[in-house]
């Protein structure tokens, strides 16, 4: 591990006693004393380059200020276009900041996009409600008010999810701290029970990249290995990869557990990163409060397993990195300058990679998920429905195989990064993903696969439930 991980792992850890500290404050405490923290931790690790943020909030509090009607859109160009500046900084001759201000930036961009479309949700409910001369109820997830600097400022600021993750929208953060009676919240066990694989991951991830380090992929003598070893070494690449970012985001959940930060009623069906579906009023006393059952799924940020034995490339992606999924599907899918599918996740995922970095790998990789989710979308529809339940079975497990192999593959522009090792790499693997992609989408599109209703169809045959199909 480099010192920059342990400095991460540090930070992690550190945030699940904070939280204990935190989860039976008042709002004041928890407001204050979690930016106070967040602060600290961004000064200590990022130094001046600490300035970076600050400006970033400031210049989206005056766009919500100037024009609270279109904020979202104007805070969208604006924390993207200073990301442009802020990756630039080497090539204009200015100081280049740390790993952890570019973690920190990340997050701050999501959060304030998000902000600044919630503020822009209360704006247009209010003006709606003026034109219809009524007052209405309070409306799920809409803000009470607009937020003003120090608050908003003590949102960007707050110590949880700060540089890893997860992201939490403001409303998710006023729950929070106003949240009736924290100590019927429960917090250790379901902290245990979300820990306990964190350290068989830590371990697996420590013996992986021992075992097959990623810089033999830059040596000239990795390309001396016979075709299979090349091509079976993307796989404990990737392996050590996930287990990476399982321990990662596995610690930064616990740390929101220790808190009671993101905790819901289950009543309240909370999705990842945009918290509660429905709405529940908030318990009356003490004894209503701790007979409620609660889950934290409003900042789970990963499911380990789904991950990893899902059949389908597209629900790979729901499973990873959940509340950023949940945030490109909410500001960037849905707003997408286009109508078809595969479109709309192409422009998403230029945005994430756009997002992550300007590493040409990231573009390479990002932008090969929009090929196989056609290959595999076409395919699907075209064939599966056709079998029988032992001939779905096989094609799932042929899929979940494929799907893997993909994702290994993809990995490989992630963390080579340059467009120079990235295509070395899969040349000399002979672009066997593309090309297995392409001719599984030329397959479908020859046997009709795609057209609404066998898309249904097929959808209907993988024992998908109702609202699953008006998801997809």
């Amino acid at each position: 591990m480099s010192p920059e991980e342990w400095t991460y792992l540090v930070v992690l850890l550190i945030s699940i006693p904070i939280g204990f500290l935190f989860k039976k404050a008042g709002p004041g405490l928890k407001r204050w004393g979690a930016a106070a923290v967040g602060l600290g931790l961004t000064l200590f690790t990022c130094g001046p380059h600490t300035l970076h943020s600050l400006i970033t909030i400031l210049g989206t509090w005056a766009l919500i200020q100037a024009q609270p009607c279109s904020c979202h859109a104007l805070a969208l160009a604006w924390t993207f276009s200073y990301l442009l500046f802020f990756r630039a900084l080497s090539l204009l001759g200015l100081p280049t900041p740390t790993p952890f201000t570019n973690a920190v930036q990340l997050l701050l961009t999501l959060k304030l996009v998000s902000l600044a479309s919630e503020v822009q949700d209360l704006h247009l409910a209010q003006r709606k409600e003026m034109a219809s001369g009524f007052s209405k109820g309070p409306t799920l997830g809409l803000l009470p008010d607009v937020p003003s600097l120090m608050e908003t400022l003590s949102y960007s600021y707050c110590y949880v999810g700060i540089m890893t993750g997860p992201f939490f929208r403001y409303r998710t953060y006023l729950d929070w701290l106003e949240q009736p009676f924290p100590e019927a919240v429960p917090s250790l066990r379901p902290l245990l029970r979300r820990a306990w694989p964190a350290p068989l991951f830590g371990l697996l991830f420590l013996l992986s990249s021992h075992l097959f380090p990623l810089e033999a992929v830059r040596e000239d003598a990795f390309y001396a290995r016979p075709l299979p070893a090349r091509l079976f070494y993307m796989i404990p690449v990737f392996f050590a990869f996930r287990m990476r970012f399982y321990v990662a985001w596995i610690a930064a959940e616990c740390g929101c557990i220790a808190a009671g930060f993101g905790a819901y009623p289950v009543a309240a069906k909370a999705r990842a990163g945009g918290g509660p579906t429905l709405q529940c009023p908030p318990p009356s006393s003490p004894e209503k409060a701790a007979s409620l059952e609660y889950d934290f799924e409003t900042i789970r940020n990963i499911d380990c397993y789904s991950t990893d034995f899902c059949v389908r490339v597209r629900d790979g992606m729901r499973y990873w990195n959940m509340t950023v999924q949940w945030w490109l599907a909410q500001y960037i899918y849905k707003s997408a300058p286009a109508r078809s599918y595969v479109l709309r996740s192409a422009w998403t995922m230029l945005l994430s990679a756009y997002w992550h970095g300007l590493h040409p790998g990231y573009y390479l990789s990002f932008l090969t998920i929009p090929l196989c989710l056609a290959a595999e979308g076409r395919l699907e529809s075209a064939l599966r429905w056709r079998l029988s339940p032992r001939g779905q079975k096989a094609w799932d497990w042929v899929h979940w195989f494929l799907k893997m192999r993909a994702y290994d593959y993809m990995c490989m522009g992630f963390v080579l990064l340059s467009t120079g090792d990235t295509l070395r790499y899969w040349s000399s693997i002979y672009f066997c993903v593309h090309f297995v992609a392409l001719a599984c989408l030329g397959l479908g599109l020859a046997l009709g696969g795609g057209s609404p209703s066998r898309r249904k169809t097929a959808l209907q045959s993988s024992g998908l439930a109702p609202e699953k199909l008006r998801e997809e």
